[in-house]
């Protein structure tokens, strides 16, 4: 005979890990005490509950006007390690928004989110590198980054940290030397981003190579790029079974191969053959692009020049049947090498 049971389980729509929301406008003005209330597990809940709530771009900016950045900030040296990896996340969340990315600036947030790098808890590590590589997307983030002097900290998490945090290091320094190079040579960018050139994941080895171009694109760092050793790797990259990798290396060559130094350094390592022979099997366009942008680089050489004269053929039938991008490198490579002093 079936009788009626009392069941002690909480309703399928309930969830002790977040706090209880509250209706309309007093949603965020209840969870902002919350998030300084002096009971840990209230503190949690809220940071859980937030994590939800400002995936809406209305929210972050309605959390910003009670005063929420100003208790992430306390946050975020929390002595709870869930504290502060829930905090980093409700700002990685926030940085997703321009509304976010923007407040993180204005309440200079940078710095105290990048004390994190070194915490204990790799969740919280994940999510502060989460954090400031969304920041870094905009020219203004990017500088405020730079500014923070966080450059030569980000290069040398790239000799520790595990490969998933390692990439979003490589992004952030990406767009950082869009606006600034110098932070990242000092702190030993080249040689870093070089050793990395070798890493057993093809993501991390393409991200060096494109940082590398990013890194060359000053004077000093064409010749470091050249004293360090880093065109031997770039050569070797061109075989790459990646085809990103490969783009990314003959983009990188292109880049360190505008000076006299560089165009030597890459014949002598033999990137003019390595780069043929990529053009004739390569069938992904910005590969080819970046290698016809190469070639044309090493053309100016009168070595290189020679032993490029035999694929003139090959980039005549590319100007002939490829798109207006292409058609105009290739014009471009195919008179440089066939110019006559």
């Amino acid at each position: 005979m079936a009788t009626t049971r009392i069941s002690t389980a909480l309703p399928p729509n309930i969830d002790i890990t977040k706090a209880a929301l509250a209706y309309g406008e007093h949603m965020l003005p209840k969870l902002n005490r919350q998030l300084q209330d002096e009971t840990l597990i209230t503190r949690q809940r809220a940071l859980n509950a937030l994590c939800d709530v400002l995936h809406n771009p209305e929210h972050v900016s309605a959390a910003l006007k009670v005063g929420m950045a100003k208790s992430l900030r306390k946050l975020l040296s929390d002595e709870d390690g869930t504290v502060r990896w829930k905090s980093t996340e409700v700002l990685f969340i926030c940085s997703n928004h321009a509304i976010g990315r923007d407040s993180i600036l204005e309440f200079d947030l940078v710095e105290p989110i990048a004390s994190l790098f070194d915490d204990k808890h790799d969740e919280a590590r994940l999510m502060a590198q989460r954090a400031i590589e969304s920041v870094s997307h905009t020219v203004t983030g990017a500088r405020g980054i730079v500014d923070a002097n966080l450059i030569g900290k980000l290069v040398e998490k790239l000799k520790t940290e595990n490969d998933e945090i390692k990439e979003l290091v490589l992004d952030t320094l990406h767009y950082c030397m869009k606006v600034d190079t110098d932070q990242a040579l000092e702190a030993g960018g080249m040689e870093v981003f070089t050793s990395l050139l070798a890493h057993k994941t093809w993501e991390i080895r393409g991200k060096a190579a494109r940082d590398i171009m990013d890194i060359s694109f000053p004077l000093n760092g064409k010749k470091r790029a050249v004293k360090c050793g880093c065109i031997k790797e770039l050569v070797k990259l061109l075989t790459d079974e990646n085809f990103n990798v490969r783009s990314q290396a003959a983009g990188a060559l292109m880049s360190i191969a505008i000076t006299t130094e560089g165009k030597k350094a890459s014949i002598k390592e033999g990137a003019v053959e390595a780069l043929m022979e990529l053009l004739r099997m390569d069938d992904g366009s910005d590969v080819k692009l970046n290698v016809i942008k190469a070639i044309t680089m090493l053309a100016e050489d009168p070595e290189g020049r020679l032993k490029l004269s035999e694929i003139v053929p090959l980039l005549q039938q590319i100007k002939s049947s490829g798109g207006p991008m292409m058609q105009k490198v290739a014009t471009t490579a195919v008179n440089v090498i066939t110019w006559k002093p």
